[in-house]
């Protein structure tokens, strides 16, 4: 089999895993950030081995892949294959007035999420931690300069002390979206790797460009609040 009809053979099977409606709604909940198998049952109202069926038809179409939880390690998470559905886009987003990146130190993660935003988007962003460290790591400020950011002047500060009831609040790591209220529906989660505990520059390296792919897809998706007297 050519190259090209290897293609279209995978593309075939992503549009078949697409075509039922259920599926389709896993994936528009996927767009912009992961969850988990038990999140998604309760928000599309299925069963659970219904969910279990479905997931695992996307994951054999290359849409979907799982990944267990760095905080509670009996939980996984439901995660899009970067640009397995590039034709669909993310499904529209309310107007926010500022955005809220939360991991659990506040010393990496979501410090190099607030320092790449801007590039992506004039809605306002701030960062914040569930159990914020005493600073940030230096690891993330060496990666951060090497990307033309600066995180000299940031400083750590826990969730409470900085949240807006306005806030989109994402949280970018497993424990932090864990520690969070459950009912808070609004909140989007990004599962992505503690750069922390490998304390490498690879590692570091790693998390900043996953940040990065997500943040492109996000900002796209929200509409900034509109201007008082428009």
């Amino acid at each position: 089999m050519s190259i090209e009809q290897l293609s279209l053979a995978g593309r075939a099977r992503v549009h078949a895993a697409l075509g039922e409606p259920a599926r389709l709604a896993i994936v528009d909940a996927l767009a912009v950030g992961d969850v988990s198998p038990g999140e998604i049952a309760d928000r599309l109202g299925l069963a659970t081995n219904l969910v279990a069926h479905h997931v695992q038809v996307l994951q054999d179409a290359g849409v979907l892949v799982r990944t267990r939880s760095e905080g509670d390690r009996r939980r996984t998470y439901l995660r899009l294959v970067p640009g397995a559905i590039s034709a669909i886009a993310p499904p529209p987003l309310a107007a926010t007035s500022r955005i809220l990146f939360v991991c659990t130190h506040n010393s990496a993660r979501s410090q190099l999420a607030a320092a790449m935003w801007p590039r992506r988007s004039a809605i306002p962003v701030v960062c914040a931690g569930t159990q914020p460290a005493a600073r940030v790591h230096p690891r993330a400020a060496r990666i951060a300069r090497r990307h033309g950011l600066s995180l000299a002047r940031a400083r750590t500060a826990h969730v409470a002390d900085v949240r807006r009831p306005d806030d989109l609040v994402v949280a970018v790591c497993d424990t932090a979206h864990e520690h969070l209220a459950a009912a808070d529906s609004d909140r989007l989660h990004w599962s992505v790797p503690d750069p922390a505990g490998a304390d490498t520059d690879e590692a570091f390296e790693s998390a900043y460009a996953e940040l990065a792919e997500r943040i492109d897809r996000l900002a796209p998706a929200l509409v900034p609040p509109p201007r008082p007297g428009a």
